[in-house]
């Protein structure tokens, strides 16, 4: 899922603007046929400045992962800390940090006025990471400021659950090791390890805003960074938000750094060398060749809580099939301890045990129910590529157990909005719609709830989603099916055959004065938002989730 709100911007993200893709990126992206749906998509939600989401997001870090280049050209990546509030926005085009790479990292005094520098503000307890490119407009002796070019939000998934809290600084935070290979401690920490940073990197000739660094996030089960020999690493590419940021800036740049984090000592690994995408039909692979090593072990006065604290123990109470292709689980405690609330919007990370891996396959899915039941509902669509959906509609049943920690995101209603609520959404991206339309079920707020179905057969939750609002005096609903089947009766069963577009959305709304919140396709958002923004809608208006 990727959290977004549009650009302050009243000019930002139309159709006409330039690609916020380089060369490389749309190479692959036409490679892995992907290339039409994330431009439209990705010309909404790439903006040239900082929301104020995002604004807000960055002031409360601990910490900063940053990609730079030394003055030798080498990308490396590493991490910047502080206090909450380190971090900075004094305006929507910038990003202040207030703190340096120290002494023995390897970016030291390596960032200078004009750099290129890749920022990604991540959180690990709420799953939420955001990434900003630019290049340095202002350097101190104790600070440096970013001018953001390029800012966007990223999915949740494979990013493993943390706290960061603050320790005392380590009077030997300068110590470093250099060598060019991996010692065998090394090897072990690169092989245990859950999560790592990505910094690469190109500029092109002349000028354009796609050229640059980037910070990125790779997680998975421990053993997912393997290690062939003391200079040769191989990982696999996950999918993620279809942008191939990293695998574009590999296709022109190979030269790439990695950074390991020991979380309970505060040490960092920081490797260079070049990468190269090694291809399978089933899976793509990344191959880094070593250069250099260095090693901090005292580096940060920062440690993480482990990944399973915050997890709990969830037992599957009932499975339903809620259409052709989607089943819903509802999931109460296992100890018999109440939930932790959630807020409508709001997704679960689940974890599941697999019987051929060591360690458990975690994904994050929408609660689509009420906030007020004392129990979770994950409605989940089975996808014929998904490992977790395969998993869930063809082996669980009733009294499994799962691991999830507590709900979060930040895809929810505007409480102080006095405007009416539009929750518009298409196949399954209905889940999180149905708990929003469950909670102002309890308001006097007007809510028109429209959605977008093939047909009856793919048409998820329909009687809940009748029935809730039936009972609720304030509530219309209109559903759309694209492909109506030949028991699908206009009236009974859909209101208008087709799919849910803007101009739908005119008609139901000729005013079009309410707050929108969109869920679903990458196309089917950037859709709505251009037409909704064509007409004049304020982007602050405009909230959206991609599944």
């Amino acid at each position: 899922m990727i959290e977004t709100a549009a650009s302050n911007r009243p000019d930002a993200g139309k159709a006409a603007a330039p690609s916020p893709f380089h060369e490389g990126e749309k190479r692959i992206q036409t490679r892995l046929r992907v290339r039409d749906e994330i431009e439209a998509w990705a010309r909404q939600v790439i903006r040239d400045a900082l929301p104020d989401q995002h604004r807000e997001f960055y002031a409360q870090l601990r910490f900063l992962v940053v990609a730079a280049r030394d003055d030798q050209g080498q990308p490396w990546v590493t991490l910047l800390a502080g206090e909450p509030g380190f971090a900075s926005s004094p305006n929507p085009a910038d990003l202040a940090v207030a703190a340096l790479p120290a002494i023995g990292d390897p970016l030291y005094d390596a960032i200078h006025r004009g750099d290129d520098i890749g920022v990604l503000g991540i959180e690990p307890h709420t799953r939420r990471r955001n990434r900003a490119n630019g290049r340095v407009s202002d350097r101190a002796d104790d600070h440096f400021r970013l001018h953001v070019e390029q800012s966007f939000g990223n999915c949740p998934k494979h990013i493993t659950e943390r706290v960061a809290r603050p320790v005392a600084a380590s009077p030997r935070a300068s110590q470093v090791r250099r060598s060019k290979g991996l010692s065998d401690t090394a090897q072990r920490w690169i092989a245990g390890a859950d999560t790592f940073f990505l910094g690469t990197g190109f500029r092109g000739r002349g000028e354009s805003v796609t050229y640059g660094m980037d910070a990125s996030h790779r997680g998975g089960p421990p053993g997912f960074v393997r290690v062939l020999d003391e200079g040769t690493l191989v990982f696999d590419d996950y999918a993620g938000n279809n942008h191939y940021n990293t695998l574009g800036n590999l296709e022109l740049d190979a030269r790439t750094s990695l950074l390991f984090v020991d979380f309970e000592r505060g040490a960092l690994l920081h490797l260079c060398g070049s990468a190269r995408v090694l291809w399978d039909a089933d899976q793509r692979t990344i191959r880094f060749a070593l250069d250099e090593v260095v090693e901090r072990p005292h580096a940060l006065a920062l440690r993480w809580s482990s990944p399973q604290a915050n997890r709990r123990k969830l037992r599957v109470a009932t499975i339903r099939q809620e259409s052709k292709d989607v089943r819903s689980f509802t999931l109460v405690p296992a100890d018999g301890q109440p939930l932790s609330p959630f807020v409508a919007g709001q997704y679960l990370p689940v974890g599941l045990a697999f019987a051929a891996r060591e360690h458990p396959v975690e994904r994050t899915y929408s609660l689509s129910n009420s906030p007020h039941d004392p129990h979770y509902r994950i409605s989940v669509k089975r996808e014929s590529q998904g490992l977790m959906s395969r998993q869930l509609h063809d082996e669980v049943r009733v009294g499994d157990i799962f691991a999830a920690g507590p709900p979060t995101g930040t895809f929810v209603l505007d409480p102080r909005s006095p405007r009416p609520a539009a929750l518009v959404s298409a196949g399954v991206g209905v889940t999180p719609m149905v708990a929003m339309l469950h909670a102002l079920a309890e308001t006097e707020t007007p809510v028109i709830f429209v959605h977008g179905a093939r047909d009856g057969q793919h048409h998820s939750l329909r009687d809940e989603i009748r029935n809730v609002a039936s009972a609720n005096p304030n509530a219309k609903l209109h559903v759309a099916y694209s492909r109506p089947g030949i028991d699908d009766v206009v009236g009974r069963d859909y209101h208008s055959a087709g799919r849910v577009t803007a101009s739908l959305l005119k008609k139901l709304l000729p005013a079009l004065d309410a707050d929108f919140y969109f869920c679903g396709p990458a196309t089917f958002l950037a859709d709505l938002q251009r037409g909704l923004r064509e007409a004049g809608v304020p982007a602050s208006q405009i909230h959206t989730e991609s599944f």
